[in-house]
């Protein structure tokens, strides 16, 4: 299990990670827009949001940092815009941290499927830290 860094941007990451993809030597990343992802016809999605990064990486010095534009209309406050992400290919210990971290904080959203990932979920737990957990195989087995 790894816990990795999620920075958020306000519209601007595309730029951001291409600045960090140069500074560090990065490779070219895969980004996901928000346009790239299956559409819910009860909530269409905001012109202006589709060409937005709903998330991409990059490796630097061996660790993963990954990205994402906040989505339009969601709040982003500089400074408050760090998640520490939860990338795990065991779901049972994955289940019982987010269950523990629940514990007097606000879920965002309940372990679930997703079109990226069989398990993810979001929460903030008791002392303001917002977490992400993504259940992801290991590729190496």
């Amino acid at each position: 299990m790894a816990v990795e860094v999620y920075l958020i941007f306000n519209g601007n990451c595309r730029e951001a990670v291409s600045f960090y993809e140069k500074v560090f030597n990065a490779n070219k990343p895969e980004i996901m827009t928000f346009g790239d992802s299956p559409q819910n016809p009860n909530y269409p999605l905001p012109e202006e949001a589709k060409d937005l990064v709903m998330h991409t990486r990059l490796s630097i010095f061996g660790s993963t940092v990954m990205f994402s534009d906040t989505f339009p209309g969601s709040p982003f406050t500089t400074g408050n815009n760090v998640t520490l992400a939860v990338v795990s290919d065991d779901e049972t210990q994955m289940r019982k941290a987010f269950d523990g971290l629940k514990e007097g904080g606000k879920v965002k959203m309940e372990l679930q499927e997703t079109f990226w990932s069989k398990c993810y979920g979001s929460l903030t737990d008791k002392f303001g830290i917002e977490w992400q957990f993504s259940y992801e195989e290991n590729k190496e087995q």
